[in-house]
C-alpha cells in the first residue's frame, strides 16, 4: 500500500476503535478518536520511514521492530496506541499489497504476503484498504470484548511493574 492508503486505515480504524473503547456516542467517544487518531496514525506512518534509509519492506517492516512498539508503553509508560498502528500498517501491507513484507529481517529477507493483495497504482487499492480495515476492526472489537480492553491505563500498569521490580531488588 502507499502513504495513502495507510493514512485512510489509520483514520478510519482511530474513528472504529474510538467508538469500540468508548461506544457512548457522546463526549467521551469524540475524546477517546481525538487522544488515538494521532498515534496510530503515526504509527501506521512510521514503517515506511526505512525509505529515507535501509530497505524498504525490510528494516521497519519485520516482528522485531514491532515487539519494540509492544514493549514501549510497558517500560516507559506512553505511545499506547502506536503499535496499532504499526500492526496495521504490516498487516495492510501482508494482506492489501502483492509484494507482502519480509517480517523476520534482519534474519530472512524472504517477504511474505497473501495473494489478495492489489498493486498500490490499482483503481481497486482504496476499496481493498477499507475491506482490510472492517476486519482489523472487527478483530480489535473481539479482542477489547473478549480478550483484552484497549483503553489500558499503561501508567499503572508500569508502576506496578516498577514496584514489583524494586521488591526484588532490581
Amino acid at each position: 500500500m502507499n502513504k495513502r492508503g495507510h493514512v485512510l486505515n489509520a483514520l478510519l480504524l482511530a474513528i472504529g476503535l474510538g467508538f469500540v473503547i468508548e461506544p457512548s456516542l457522546g463526549a467521551a467517544t469524540a475524546r477517546t478518536v481525538a487522544e488515538i487518531t494521532v498515534p496510530i496514525v503515526l504509527g501506521a506512518l512510521f514503517p515506511d520511514v526505512d525509505t529515507a534509509f535501509g530497505r524498504h519492506r525490510k528494516t521497519l517492516h519485520s516482528l522485531p521492530v514491532l515487539g519494540i512498539f509492544l514493549a514501549y508503553p510497558i517500560v516507559f509508560g506512553n505511545l499506547q496506541y502506536v503499535w496499532i498502528g504499526v500492526l496495521t500498517h504490516y498487516l495492510l501491507d501482508v494482506v492489501g499489497s502483492r509484494r507482502g513484507i519480509a517480517l523476520f529481517h534482519p534474519l530472512s529477507d524472504r517477504e511474505f504476503g497473501l495473494p489478495s493483495g492489489v498493486t498500490t497504482s490499482s483503481k481497486y487499492a482504496d476499496l481493498v484498504t477499507v475491506v482490510v480495515t472492517a476486519v482489523e476492526l472487527a478483530a480489535f472489537w473481539a479482542l477489547h470484548t473478549y480478550v483484552v480492553t484497549l483503553d489500558l491505563d499503561v501508567s499503572a500498569a508500569t508502576r506496578a511493574a516498577s514496584e514489583a521490580a524494586a521488591g526484588i531488588g532490581i
